[in-house]
């Protein structure tokens, strides 16, 4: 499904490169958890396969494929037709991605009007059910909210439901859970999990918060200085590192030891 191939990015600010060299795959149905220290390259990765990177401000090479068609180079007119209809994003700060102006139900449903010919009536109900699908309560009341006036739970929420109401094949979720409080990560956690049973959808998921990746994902790749220096099977990885990195990152989570924070119940 997705190939990365190779990927280089180096900022014309910066010494060394962002990424360097970087190779994975994600297959259909696959939740991909990249992991690594604040700017090892995760969200860089990400950005390049979603067609974001401010490609005036860097310099970049390899491939990035999409059942086969190259994204990295591809012109800003095709990366047009294919993001939110096949990749969706979902970001750390919803109240940064979403116009406080405009009123939430307008934004979930503004893919669908780019990607497709249905009436205000069609996209209105699409986007319900979106909303319904994330739980979020009181769809037709929230349509009509501005973001200010959702918790950070609701909006997270608002948000996967704007990512996912075109059913893209592929969600990137960069640090999606981060700011929110345990209980709320968790409920977003099982939100994502049944979006991949019942969908299909495959994911690439960002974040720091190993516990967190090993709850959700089906397989993991540790990145480090713009390297992915591990990747495998989630269980693989966390009960048998092989790098140093990996073994340091898991040694590092407070006042857990290995077996205590990743015992299996």
């Amino acid at each position: 499904m997705l190939e990365i191939k190779d990927l280089h990015v180096k900022f014309h600010t910066r010494n060394r490169e962002a990424v360097a060299g970087v190779s994975l795959t994600i297959h259909d149905g696959e939740i991909l958890g990249l992991v690594g220290e604040s700017g090892s390259g995760k969200t860089v990765t990400a950005m390049s396969v979603a067609g974001l990177l401010p490609r005036k401000q860097c310099s970049y090479s390899g491939e990035v494929l999409l059942d086969g068609q190259d994204l990295l180079h591809a012109d800003r007119s095709i990366l047009r037709k294919i993001q939110g209809r096949q990749i969706g994003v979902v970001f750390q700060q919803p109240m940064n991605a979403m116009d406080p102006l405009k009123r939430v139900g307008e934004q979930v449903g503004e893919v669908l009007k780019i990607h497709t010919d249905m009436d205000s009536d069609a996209r209105k109900k699409a986007v319900l059910e979106a909303m319904e699908a994330v739980e979020l309560p009181d769809p037709e009341a929230v349509f009509r909210k501005y973001p200010h006036e959702l918790s950070g739970g609701m909006l997270q929420r608002a948000m996967i439901a704007a990512a996912i109401v075109i059913r893209p094949r592929l969600l990137l979720l960069d640090e999606p859970t981060t700011a929110l409080d345990v209980t709320i990560q968790a409920q977003i956690l099982e939100l994502l999990k049944w979006l991949n049973a019942e969908s299909g959808i495959s994911m690439m998921f960002i974040s720091h918060n190993l516990n967190v990746v090993r709850k959700l994902c089906t397989h993991v790749a540790v990145m480090q200085r713009g390297l992915v220096v591990e990747e495998g099977d989630t269980d693989d990885v966390f009960f048998h590192p092989q790098h140093s990195y990996t073994k340091h990152l898991i040694e590092a989570i407070p006042s857990r030891k290995h077996t205590a924070a990743f015992g299996k119940s």
